[in-house]
């Protein structure tokens, strides 16, 4: 009796251990962690490769200085062996010798030295800025394709859901008579395109995901929503000029090439330096048997045969590089930044345009043709390129507004606004 319990009870063991392991995937799957912006970019510094990249190159210029810095080690010189008399009154005996050298490091090679390394860390530490400017641009687009991307998809599911609607409307009023069948065949093709666009729309959700996944690796969650809305647009555009003057004092980018030419510069002078004569001066002893010698010695080397001019004009071959790629990058930045205000004052318009009165418009047909079709006053095709009308703006609308907030962060990243929260 016992055992006929026991076996009944475990088929209903086993279904409700499956049931709890279904249940308990399905809450992991549903419920997904929700990020925010604020909380993505808090993760920049602990986490990005590129910062980590940045701040060794920090550090290694910081160690260049110290290198710079350093005076040239002395060098200690012993020996000894043997002396053996020739002739008459010569001693026999054991020798021996000590001599220290100690280059001597010139003044003025030795600031052009220390210059070349400052510079190194002027660079470092504006390329460092650089890269903070662009990595937290690029995760404030990315999160915001995210946004972006959810919005299209729930546009997709709610262009999905009606047209579902309509065609079982259809549907049914053609099983009753009261439409003709090319209204079930077309209503059909629309489901059918709007399903398709739904499982499009999903697929770049999680291609965004993807992007922002690769910036950050393991730190974010596989699975994530991310929540937010974009910031409001600025009350009043700078004009274009006061823009350009701000970007030329302030970013980053200019401020390493200029650094890289006083690198450059201070290089050369340092190879010009090096022609005049390193002196090294030596002190030591010398004992014989029956002799005892102390001297004190400057070595001079001549600079007959090798006058550096190999060095000093690699110097100012880098010289003139650095000044080239300056005025390249000068160029380049000005270019960028134009493009940048252009795109802003572009999707800005549309966005106002919207705004005025062509989105509730366009609600406003697809609603009248809709009652129009009720009515028996317009056909279907009218209807569904109605609402296909309504959900083209709404996504031109959405594409307006993320292209406005794309080319503000273009112009945050290049006036270097944010370098006051580094």
């Amino acid at each position: 009796m016992r055992s006929q319990t026991k076996s009944s009870l475990l088929p209903i063991l086993w279904r409700f251990g499956l049931i709890l392991e279904i249940s308990t995937f399905s809450h992991r799957q549903v419920f997904a962690d929700t990020l925010t912006l604020t909380q993505v970019l808090s993760l920049l510094e602990s986490h990005n490769p590129s910062l980590a990249n940045a701040k060794a190159r920090q550090d290694l210029a910081e160690a260049a200085l110290v290198t710079s810095k350093a005076y040239p080690n002395p060098e200690l010189e012993v020996g000894g062996g043997t002396s053996t008399g020739i002739g008459p009154g010569a001693l026999n005996g054991s020798n021996s010798q000590f001599v220290i050298s100690q280059p001597l490091d010139l003044p003025f090679v030795r600031e052009a030295r220390r210059q070349i390394a400052e510079a190194g860390i002027t660079s470092a530490d504006e390329a460092s800025r650089s890269v903070w400017l662009a990595v937290r641009s690029q995760t404030r687009l990315a999160f915001y394709e995210i946004l972006r991307r959810q919005a299209e998809l729930q546009i997709s599911k709610d262009n999905e859901h009606l047209l579902v609607q309509i065609r079982d409307k259809i549907k049914l009023k053609v099983e009753l008579g009261e439409a003709p069948r090319y209204e079930q065949v077309k209503s059909e093709a629309e489901a059918l395109n709007a399903l398709k666009l739904r499982e499009m729309a999903e697929t770049r959700v999680d291609d965004a995901k993807s992007a922002l996944h690769m910036m950050f690796g393991p730190a974010l969650p596989h699975q994530f929503e991310a929540e937010g809305d974009l910031p409001a647009p600025l009350a009043t555009l700078p004009s274009l000029e006061s823009m350009r003057e701000e970007v030329l004092n302030n970013q980053p980018q200019l401020q390493q090439v200029r650094a890289e030419i006083q690198k450059a510069q201070s290089k050369v002078k340092y190879e010009q330096h090096l022609r005049y004569p390193q002196p090294t001066l030596k002190a030591g002893a010398q004992k014989d048997p029956g002799l005892e010698q102390w001297q004190v010695n400057i070595v001079i080397p001549l600079p007959i045969w090798n006058q550096r001019q190999g060095p000093i004009g690699e110097a100012q071959a880098e010289l003139s590089q650095a000044e080239t790629l300056a005025n390249q990058q000068e160029f380049t930045v000005i270019r960028e930044l134009e493009n940048a205000y252009n795109r802003y004052r572009i999707a800005h318009r549309q966005v106002e345009t919207f705004d005025a009165g062509l989105l509730k418009e366009a609600e406003t047909v697809m609603k009248v043709a809709e009652a129009a079709y009720r009515l028996g006053e317009r056909g279907i095709i009218d209807y569904l390129d109605a609402q296909r009308t309504y959900r083209s703006v709404r996504n031109d609308y959405l594409n307006a507004r993320f292209d406005r907030q794309a080319a503000l962060i273009d112009l945050d990243r290049l006036r270097a606004t944010d370098l006051e929260n580094l």
